[in-house]
């Protein structure tokens, strides 16, 4: 056994450490370069769980490492006592992508933080309590985050959680109608549900839940950690809909697989609570040069290489080849549905999903289930992936498919 595993297993999680080796995930990631991951035995994986969503630039973007290397030499953290023109170009930046009303920005760390954040704010700019998220739905594992992820396995041994937060199911306009009223701060949700199983909500039932919550006063928070920055083939998941939030969560991808790098968007008038009190919300590490940097280059390299058009491009010809090929094994995949590059395979039997991964790790294709409905097979390549990697891809889970087919056979 590897040292490396050895002392994950004695200091880190050895309960996972354990799984991933049963799974035969056991392996040490020495090196990544574009959509490739190499471990420490030489092995070299496609990568097309994109570390749920973080590379989307891929791994080790030259660009991104360069800025990052730039800036380490002269500012990597800023005092917090003075303002740094990093913070500031990347604020500029992320509100050019945004409709003008929504041009306020506080920069944290990751999703979890964002999100705690953007509760938090909602709170104070609305003077109310109540909170409605969404059955299925993963914003974090952070107290406040947890509370509104709507799987109870990972709520309920944490109980209590903050108060006044009700879970209603994902896509089901009646019951939103029913439960946001005038007591409502907020409602949170993704436009697709990624640790749900890439449930996509349907775009009229987005439009009318935000319709909704405007004549209830309550502030639309959209969760935009893994969709956003053109992940679905839109810079914002929510464009598509054609709706316009309160606030908006970005992370993940903003860092360019680099720097982790978190940020709450909102509307003007709601960041009238930092006028009353400039220190309501802050962050120590949130918002500092490295990140900033990183996140500035990120943009620039989305924008300069298209990135945007290519997952709208190239994600619905991935989606065209899965559902021609997944016809032939309609006994393992019963669904393939997603946005983009934000792709699911539902399987008929969450049992299948073992073997698939091992069968795709053999070949040497990384991907994994999503966290909330382990009957989903996640697939989210970087932004760049080729045409020929994703017809390696194809290829090889093709193969894969067959393989599963004779295991399931030889089992019954």
């Amino acid at each position: 056994m590897s040292r490396v595993i050895e002392l994950y297993e004695k200091h880190l999680n050895p309960s996972l450490t354990r799984l991933q080796r049963l799974l035969g995930l056991d392996l040490v990631e020495k090196a990544a370069r574009g959509c490739w991951i190499f471990t420490e035995d030489n092995r070299a994986f496609l990568d097309f769980l994109g570390g749920y969503g973080v590379f989307s630039l891929g791994h080790c973007h030259p660009r991104v490492i360069a800025a990052v290397k730039e800036q380490m030499e002269r500012l990597p953290l800023g005092s917090k006592m003075f303002c740094h023109e990093p913070a500031a170009l990347l604020a500029e930046k992320i509100c050019a992508t945004l409709p003008p009303v929504l041009n306020k920005v506080f920069f944290c760390n990751s999703g979890a933080e964002a999100i705690e954040g953007a509760l938090k704010i909602a709170r104070l700019a609305t003077g109310r309590k109540k909170i409605v998220a969404m059955q299925n739905g993963f914003h974090g594992k952070t107290l406040g985050a947890l509370s509104v992820t709507g799987r109870d396995i990972y709520r309920e041994p944490c109980m209590p959680l903050l108060p006044e937060v009700y879970h209603i199911p994902f896509n089901d306009l009646a019951r939103a109608v029913e439960v946001i009223d005038r007591k409502t701060a907020a409602v949170v949700l993704e436009i697709v549900q990624g640790e749900g199983g890439m449930r996509v909500a349907d775009f009229w039932y987005l439009r009318e839940l935000a319709s909704h919550c405007r004549s209830q006063g309550a502030l639309l928070i959209i969760d935009e950690v893994q969709t956003g920055l053109g992940r679905t083939g839109t810079f914002w998941a929510f464009e598509q809909a054609g709706v316009l939030p309160d606030l908006i969560t970005s992370a993940k991808a903003l860092g360019g697989g680099v720097l982790p790098a978190g940020a709450i968007l909102a509307r003007e008038e709601i960041w009238q609570i930092f006028e009353e009190n400039p220190l309501i919300h802050t962050s120590t590490f949130g918002g500092n040069p490295l990140a900033c940097v990183a996140g500035i280059a990120t943009l620039q390299v989305i924008e300069e290489e298209g990135l945007v058009e290519s997952a709208a491009v190239l994600g619905q010809r991935l989606k065209t080849n899965l559902l021609q090929l997944t016809a032939g094994f309609a006994q393992i995949i019963k669904e393939v549905r997603g946005l983009g590059l934000m792709l699911g395979l539902e399987l008929v039997d969450e049992g299948f999903g073992g073997y698939l991964i091992q069968a795709l790790l053999n070949r040497g294709v990384l991907v994994g289930t999503t966290l909330n409905n382990t009957r989903v097979i996640r697939l989210e390549p970087p932004l760049i992936i080729s045409n020929e990697e994703i017809n390696l891809f194809l290829q090889i889970l093709e193969e894969s498919l067959n393989e599963v087919v004779k295991e399931v056979e030889e089992d019954a």
